[in-house]
This record gives structure tokens, sequence and C-alpha cells, in this order.
């Protein structure tokens, strides 16, 4: 998944999609350094993470501006997008 654009769900950090630049196990889980990352603070219009990284999410969904490279801690599922969910999910929306 190195260098593919996912959506990762953490423990404590909440969900996020960008481009897994590197992946790594640790004693408390996996981490992942992600660039261009935004955060998925809400969803709408898609009923799991697995289906959003099909087809992406609704207009009224929140997902933040990007930052340049995060690391996450305790990654608990990474899912590979699919070109239509890279589309939809490489904009920010408020939700309003």
């Amino acid at each position: 998944m190195i260098g593919e654009f996912c959506i990762l769900r953490t423990r404590d950090a909440g969900v996020h999609c960008g481009t897994v630049k590197e992946l790594a196990y640790t004693h408390s889980g996996a981490a992942a350094v992600v660039t261009d990352s935004r955060r998925v603070w809400r969803w709408s219009k898609a009923f799991s993470l697995n289906e959003m990284a099909m087809k992406g999410c609704g207009e009224d969904s929140r997902i933040s501006e990007p930052v340049p490279k995060i690391l996450l801690t305790e990654v608990i599922e990474v899912i590979p997008c699919s070109k239509k969910a890279i589309e939809n999910l490489s904009r920010s929306r408020n939700g309003a």
C-alpha cells in the first residue's frame, strides 16, 4: 500500500485519507506516514469506510484541508481507494 491513496482509521485520531509513504509496526500497533492527509470528520452517502474507499462520500460530508505530512499511530485499518474515490476525497468540504 506504500505509494497508494488510502483511507486510514486510527484508534484515537479518527479517519484520514491520503498517500501512504511509510507503514511500520510498533509495540502499540501500526504507524503510517501519510502525505497530503485530510481528516474525515463526518461522511454521508457511504455506509462504511469500505464503501467510501470504492465510491467516495456525499457533498455534505466534512473533509479537512490537507496537511503536507502526518504521522498516524495506532492505525487499525488501511483501505486502498479506487480512482473514483480518490477524485471524490481529494477535495475539502465543510458540510455546510
